[in-house]
Formats: C-alpha cells, sequence, structure tokens
C-alpha cells in the first residue's frame, strides 16, 4: 500500500514549436474521429476500395471499401490529403520518466485514447536521424524494462496515418507516482504525420476498452494505479486544469497541470464540484449534454451526448448550435475555403456572447477569450466552436476544458467540473 505522500502535480509544458492553425486543427480532427463534414470546404470524406493481402479468390484480389479523407484540388478533382495540411502538434506535453535509471519523454496526455506510446530505437533510422529534439526511449537501457514476444499495437486513422509496434512492460513515474509493469508501446513505424509533432509519444487516459494493443489489450496507467494501490481507493481519479497563453499576467501565469490521486482544493476554492455520471461503452469519457445556451437563449438537443477530450483543441458541436453562437457574433462570417467559421479579430469582450454547454443538467461557459482559436488572415479569426458535421455527439475540447477545472473519476464512473471564472477576458488576437 502507498503513502500517498509523494503526490504531485504534473505541470504541462507548452510546446515553444506550437503554430495554430485552424484549418489544420479540424482537418486532423476529420482524421481522428472520422466524421463527414456537413459544411462546405475543400476536405471531405470518400469511398476507396483497398486490397486485403493474401486473400484470393477466381476474379482476384479480396477487396474492401474504407472511408478515408480527401481534399478537392484547384482542378476540381479528388487527391490526397498531404501532411503539411494537417495538424500534427500537440499544444501541450507532460514529463514522464520510464524506465531504471529513467529516461524522461515528453508525452501528450489525451482522454480521447489509452494508448501508451513512446518512440523507440526500434524505428528505422530513417526516422529517427529526423528526430530533432525528440529523446527516443531506449529499452536496452533499462534494467527494468521486459519485453513481450506476443503483443503488438497500431493506431490508424483516415488519411492512411498510422503508428505501430512492439510490446514491453516497464515502471512509469507520473507526478511522483511509480506504476511498475506498466505496458509501453515502442514504436517501430510511424507514419510521416504521425513523426512531424515535438512530442515523444502519447499517454492514454480513456477507457482501456479501446486500447489497440494486441492480442489482448493492457490496463492503462491509471487502471494500473488502481490496482496497485498507488493512489487512495477513495480518490480513484485524475484532474486536468488547462491554462492558456493568453493568461500570462495571471498569478498563476496560465499554468496547466493534471493531478492523480488528488483534487486540487486551491483551484477548487469555495465552489462545490458538480458530478455527472458517464457512458464508457465506447471507451470515452462520454456524458449527457441536452442543450446549450447562447446569451442565455437555450439550444435544445435532447439526447445528445458529448466527450471531454483533451486531444482536441477545438470544441466540435452541431451545425445548429455553430449557427447560433456565430449569429451573436457581430461580422462573423462561415469561410469555405478554411472551413470554418471565422469572426472579426478586434471584436470586444463586450461583443462576444456567453456560451455554455451542458454537463449532466448543469451548464458550463467556455471563456469568452477562448472563442477565437487561431489568426485566419484579413483581421478574422478562426472560431474556437467549430462543427461536428456527420456525429450524433459533441466534441468538448480544450476550447470547452480551459473554462473548467476537469475531475475525471474512473472509481464512480463520472465526470466532475468546476467553472473557472476569470474577470479579466484577454480577447486579443491569437498568434499567427
Amino acid at each position: 500500500m502507498a503513502s500517498f505522500q509523494g503526490l504531485s502535480k504534473i505541470r504541462l509544458v507548452r510546446n515553444k514549436n506550437y503554430t495554430r492553425s485552424g484549418t489544420k486543427s479540424y482537418v486532423y480532427l476529420l482524421n481522428k474521429w472520422g466524421f463527414e463534414p456537413t459544411k462546405p470546404g475543400p476536405y471531405f470524406q470518400i469511398n476507396k476500395a483497398t486490397e486485403t493481402p493474401g486473400s484470393f479468390h477466381k476474379f482476384g484480389h479480396k477487396t474492401q471499401t474504407q472511408r478515408v479523407l480527401a481534399k478537392k484540388t484547384t482542378t476540381g478533382e479528388n487527391g490526397e490529403v498531404p501532411a503539411e495540411d494537417e495538424q500534427n502538434d500537440s499544444e501541450y506535453l507532460c514529463p514522464v520518466q520510464i524506465g531504471t535509471p529513467a529516461q524522461t519523454l515528453m508525452l501528450d496526455f489525451d482522454t480521447g485514447s489509452s494508448d501508451l506510446w513512446v518512440w523507440s530505437t526500434e524505428l528505422p533510422r530513417s526516422t529517427t536521424s529526423k528526430a530533432t529534439g525528440h529523446t527516443i526511449f531506449n529499452p536496452t537501457k533499462s534494467s527494468t524494462f521486459k519485453a513481450s514476444k506476443t503483443s503488438k499495437w497500431q493506431i490508424s486513422y483516415g488519411d492512411s496515418s498510422s503508428a505501430s509496434g512492439t510490446v514491453g512492460t516497464d515502471t512509469v513515474t507520473l507526478g511522483g507516482l511509480a506504476i511498475k509493469n506498466q505496458a509501453v508501446e515502442l514504436a517501430t513505424k510511424l507514419s510521416t504525420q504521425f513523426a512531424e509533432g515535438a512530442g515523444d509519444g502519447l499517454l492514454g487516459l480513456a477507457w482501456g476498452s479501446i486500447n489497440t494493443v494486441t492480442p489482448t489489450p493492457v490496463a492503462t496507467p491509471v487502471m494500473n494505479m488502481i490496482t496497485q494501490e498507488d493512489i487512495p481507493s477513495d480518490a480513484k481519479i485524475f484532474t486536468v486544469n488547462l491554462g492558456s497563453w493568453r493568461d500570462a499576467a495571471d498569478p498563476d501565469q496560465g499554468a496547466s497541470f493534471y493531478t492523480f490521486g488528488y483534487i486540487d482544493t486551491d483551484v477548487v476554492g469555495n465552489q462545490e464540484i458538480y458530478y455527472t455520471l458517464i457512458d464508457n461503452s465506447q471507451g470515452f469519457w462520454m456524458f449527457d449534454s441536452a442543450s446549450a445556451t447562447v446569451n442565455g437563449n437555450t439550444v435544445a438537443q435532447t439526447g445528445n451526448q458529448a466527450i471531454a477530450d483533451t486531444g482536441t483543441t477545438l470544441a466540435l458541436v452541431s451545425d445548429e448550435t455553430c449557427k447560433a453562437i456565430y449569429d451573436a457574433i457581430p461580422g462573423s462570417t462561415y469561410d469555405s475555403e478554411q472551413q470554418g467559421y471565422t469572426f472579426p479579430s478586434n471584436t470586444s469582450a463586450d461583443d462576444l456572447p456567453i456560451v455554455t454547454f451542458a454537463v449532466g443538467d448543469k451548464q458550463f461557459a467556455v471563456q469568452k477569450e477562448d472563442l477565437g482559436f487561431a489568426d485566419a488572415g484579413n483581421g478574422m479569426v478562426y472560431g474556437g466552436i467549430q462543427s461536428r458535421g456527420s456525429m450524433t455527439f459533441d466534441i468538448l475540447g480544450d476550447t470547452f476544458l480551459k473554462g473548467i477545472y476537469a475531475i475525471f473519476d474512473q472509481g464512480n464512473t463520472r465526470f466532475g467540473a468546476v467553472q473557472r471564472n476569470e474577470a479579466v477576458q484577454n480577447t486579443a488576437a491569437p498568434p499567427s
């Protein structure tokens, strides 16, 4: 039984190489979530026939159809989506120690996935030679690493981008917590899209049912924290506090952090944490979100659900909700070339609407300063809330999460939130 005295915050480090791009971020989400756009733009999903290796019949190869992301070219033809059209980098990274002695890697913490994968020395030299700034995990230098002879893993998206490799176990330390025999997925192959990011890998914080390791999925770090009693039995939780570059002048300087096994009472203050049960049947942190409001006017969405996802920079909501939000911003427009809503960069906080989304039965507001995500050129800003297209649920990413202190309660299968109110909203145009 652990003493729990080693519990501490894991401070997120802002990626200095991260460049905001509204369209690239949206294209990345089209890939990650695989939805069909319902608003006009150059990117869309198509059916593509692919051959199944090793399968034959009398008419030749066996084929199957899959949905892939495509881009309409200037000549009107359908082409592949180049890697540079996507935002493959992460704004926030967390230091994680792996192995004995510890090797520190900067990982992207993602509540929308369940794999812990890292750059490794098993990658081909053609990949590692380009890995400037990366820490590459070397399992041969860890006395506690144990390789699996049978386990493999693979993550793939609709643009044919993928990451895959082998699996082993080792000691993984997060914020003072040493997790023994944690499965670590070693990358042996990374497509260009995966290799472009500044991070050294990813640590998934969704539910273990969507872990990609075969033949048997592995336990996530949080699952192992619970079974190894690294965190208190009455606090099987992790929490997320996302800051912003806009808040550099605030007392906390816009600091971002995770905690495991405890709630930061300084952030909660005298507020009461609101909890709602989650539906983890699809492996995500999904909860009921049956309405939104814009300046107090309700947009009803009976039966709607939403996912809290730290791996999504924007908030993706229904077209009806998007229209209500941007109709309330003077000068806003839908830019079909950038495939997103934009509004004038000189819009004052007073002219921006109060936008809230339901978490269970309670509304939580988006900070006005987060309604603008990235420079869109010509004096316009790309909005932080965009269309979810054909998806039947919302994705409440960083745009929303920056407005709350989020509690992911795995022990009680519930999601908690505390509104973070800032007296001064910094609505300065985002850096280009």
